[in-house]
């Protein structure tokens, strides 16, 4: 009996693997390839940095917005015609960002089309805190999008260097277009209150403060996190590096956290978690201080390359240690804290780059705030130790309908 329960369980969560990669690898290339974006945004729009950094903020939270309205539907919908009609609606934005005559028509659009990506990431974050291996599933969730965006920002150069920024989004609206049979990996039903099992949770102070500490953590890694990566090109042009050498980098770097997050999902749930954690953490402070004073080709590949790879690796299990602090909305609040910090990230970033006239005070600031980000990490890992299980006597059976 007990093999039959567990042959279920791994046959569900290969479904659930394979839906999270699909849509996780469309839905976030165009969060990997902001920096691309926004140096061609600044060019066709003639735009200044604060309004590069409006259109990535207003995209970007959106898909934290989103998780507002998805408190109320997502434990009653059919969450498969919810991921058909969000996917309808991403394809169109996106094929209707290409034919944009105005920024402010593209500001609407991108408003949209990440609304639509905001509600099936809501999807895609509950679906993994329910495997019986969450550290996994968010490791194929970052592995899938990294994926992606490094093989975009490896043939930039070849595909659009002649074209306009439309041809990025005639590209991601197909990719969506291609990731719609995924929808099929989901019954409908699976968050249906009454076709779960309900958490039984007492919510005292410890409750509420490791459930707080764990969403600013998430929050302010984000919050640094999107600033820093959406100037990226930028701050390597002010080295001299020319835009394309940037965009292959920038790619090769990807391509390379793509492989270190696929070795934390080989990994999986471990007691390390914690150690791991705090490695990545000390990797991707330096690389940003690596990215002082316009650095030169060598140092900025350094840098990218160490800060993707430091971000990758530690994310999985930082998602995983957070999915263990809530309850039954842990993950879609969780959301709210990605798209959140992603938003206002870039938005903060380009006031500080028009205010200063250069990177170093962004840089600064993205550091104080990543600084918040370790201490509300370390509390929530002292709070909730790594080798604890994550949930699994639950999700196992969360899953079997998948």
């Amino acid at each position: 009996m007990s093999q039959a329960l567990s042959t279920m369980s791994t046959i569900s969560n290969k479904r659930a693997y394979t839906y999270i990669a699909a849509f996780s690898a469309v839905l976030y290339a165009v969060v990997l390839v902001a920096p691309v974006i926004a140096a061609m945004l600044a060019t066709e729009y003639r735009l200044s940095s604060f309004n590069v950094g409006l259109v990535n903020s207003v995209e970007l939270g959106c898909f934290s917005i989103a998780t507002v309205p998805a408190y109320l539907w997502l434990r009653r919908a059919n969450v498969r015609w919810v991921t058909l009609g969000c996917t309808c609606v991403v394809v169109v934005g996106n094929g209707a960002s290409a034919f944009a005559p105005m920024f402010e028509g593209l500001v609407v659009l991108r408003a949209l089309t990440a609304l639509a990506a905001g509600s099936i990431t809501v999807l895609i974050l509950s679906l993994s805190a329910r495997t019986s291996n969450p550290s996994r599933a968010y490791g194929i969730f970052l592995v899938a999008q990294l994926g992606m965006g490094a093989i975009i920002l490896l043939v930039f150069p070849a595909l659009y260097s002649d074209d306009s920024l439309g041809a990025v989004y005639l590209t991601l609206a197909g990719l969506a277009a291609v990731c719609i049979p995924a929808a099929w990996c989901l019954r409908g039903d699976e968050f249906r209150t009454g076709g779960v099992v309900r958490e039984q949770q007492r919510v005292d102070r410890r409750t509420v403060m490791n459930f707080a500490s764990g969403l600013v953590a998430v929050l302010c890694f984000y919050f640094a996190l999107g600033g820093v990566w959406t100037f990226m090109a930028e701050i390597a042009q002010s080295g001299g590096v020319p835009v394309g050498l940037a965009s292959s980098m920038l790619g090769i770097a990807t391509l390379v956290g793509a492989a270190v997050a696929l070795l934390a999902t080989l990994v999986g749930e471990s007691r390390w978690a914690n150690v791991y954690i705090l490695a990545g953490y000390v990797a991707m402070t330096t690389a940003m201080v690596l990215l002082f004073g316009a650095p030169g080709l060598l140092r900025y590949v350094v840098a990218v390359v160490a800060f993707k790879i430091a971000w990758s690796w530690l994310l999985p299990f930082l998602l995983s240690v957070v999915s263990r602090t809530g309850g039954s909305h842990v993950m879609s609040s969780t959301n709210l804290m990605i798209g959140t910090g992603l938003g206002v990230g870039p938005l903060l970033a380009g006031q500080l780059i028009d205010a200063s006239g250069g990177f170093g005070l962004m840089i600064t600031v993205s550091l104080g705030i990543l600084a918040v980000a370790v201490s509300a990490s370390c509390w929530v890992m002292r709070s909730r130790p790594a080798e604890e299980p994550s949930g699994a006597h639950t999700s196992a059976r969360s899953l079997t309908k998948v």
